[in-house]
């Protein structure tokens, strides 16, 4: 069994920087992949930024690019998202989810297996 943990969502202003944690337990060692994505409401959840857990090769989605580093700590079996330059646009519950099995349809939800509750990430002056 696999559980996800998400931290450090928040209120900030536009401009500002929050830095998200997700951390897992359970079967860690099967992990490929951590990928970050993000709901708005009444919008459909998307991708932001994917890890793999082995060697670390990084994937951003066009929003996050220049603006967003996702990093890991694989002793401490959690993931990271950096945010800067933070938008209004930003502003949605953000996921991690973990995918078992690697695949290059990185961007989709389905490539996951597992997911965690989200964290609230509001930008707003």
């Amino acid at each position: 069994q696999v559980q996800l943990v998400e931290s450090g969502g928040g209120l900030v202003q536009p401009g500002g920087s929050l830095s998200l944690s997700c951390t897992a337990t359970g079967f860690t060692s099967r992990f490929e992949a951590i990928g970050w994505f993000r709901q708005a409401p009444g919008n459909e959840r998307e991708v932001v930024s994917v890890i793999t857990w082995s060697d670390g090769s990084r994937y951003y989605e066009d929003h996050a690019k220049g603006r967003f580093t996702i990093s890991k700590d694989n002793a401490k079996n959690t993931v990271y998202l950096q945010m800067n330059n933070l938008k209004p646009e930003d502003t949605a519950v953000y996921f991690c989810a973990v995918q078992t099995i690697w695949s290059s349809a990185w961007k989709l939800e389905e490539s996951y297996d597992y997911w965690g509750q989200g964290t609230q990430v509001t930008v707003s002056s």
